[in-house]
């Protein structure tokens, strides 16, 4: 192919991305909800599944049925849990990052957008939300990023928590870092914004399809290492809102229609 015909096929190609993406975005931003208010969004007595107080360092799995909620709380302002997700019944579909963020156009997750699966159907809605400090570039860390000291890391965590689901570390999908404020640079540099950290927040998940979740509650990779005493988080299974025609998530642009559609037809 003659390099004047590459060129102007790149720049229609070019063309097209940033027609879709301003298409995309536009639909996106204008239709997000509000982040939800500290203090508001009460679970009720009768709606509460299962509790439990994970500490700073260890980690947690669990089975959610579908419409069912997730909420993590940040007891402390410190915490960082990472978290990844399979389809029960076939974790051969897990979570996927890299589909969320080109899908909605955006890495930057907090409540109105959704969590996908690499089957292109949506693991999770993102009902509320409190900070909307989510990273879903960075990663959990590792032993690399553990500061040499016998801290305890996600990745080895995701290892422990796959072979209690009964799966393999080949299984584990890139990690969803909640209450983390990454900020990407001009240089493309990724920052830490820690004064975005406060107590009390907290982000609910619901679950659009039958799924297994582990959490690990580590130290986010860019954030400093220790003081495990004092990032525990509280993880609360509910039964969540009716929110109907209001829902915050069902209708933010044509990909997640998409997304929702191919997710309902698989589960009734």
């Amino acid at each position: 192919m003659p390099v004047q015909t590459r060129n102007a096929t790149a720049q229609a190609n070019r063309r097209r991305y940033e027609e879709l993406r301003s298409i995309g975005q536009g639909a996106s931003f204008d239709a997000l909800p509000a982040a939800t208010q500290r203090g508001s969004a009460a679970i009720a007595p009768a709606s509460l599944i299962e509790e439990e107080e994970v500490p700073g360092g260890w980690y947690t799995t669990m089975r959610l049925r579908r419409r069912e909620v997730l909420r993590l709380v940040d007891l402390t302002g410190n915490a960082t849990p990472a978290l990844i997700a399979w389809r029960d019944g076939d974790p051969a579909e897990r979570m996927n990052l890299a589909d969320t963020v080109k899908v909605q156009w955006t890495a930057a997750l907090r409540r109105g957008r959704i969590v996908l699966s690499d089957m292109g159907r949506v693991m999770f809605s993102i009902v509320e939300d409190t900070c909307g400090t989510h990273d879903a570039l960075v990663g959990g860390s590792v032993c690399a990023s553990d500061g040499g000291a016998g801290h305890r890391n996600t990745r080895a965590n995701f290892v422990a928590a796959a072979g209690k689901l009964g799966l393999d570390r080949r299984d584990i999908p890139a990690a969803l870092s909640l209450f983390s404020p990454v900020s990407v640079g001009p240089d493309g540099a990724f920052a830490w914004r820690q004064e975005s950290k406060v107590s009390g927040d907290f982000i609910d998940l619901r679950a659009e399809m039958d799924a297994l979740v582990a959490i690990s509650n580590c130290p986010h990779p860019l954030q400093a290492i220790g003081l495990e005493a004092s990032r525990s988080i509280l993880v609360l299974r509910h039964q969540g809102l009716a929110y109907g025609e209001s829902d915050p998530c069902n209708n933010v642009g044509a990909e997640v229609v998409r997304a929702f559609a191919r997710t309902n037809r698989l589960c009734k």
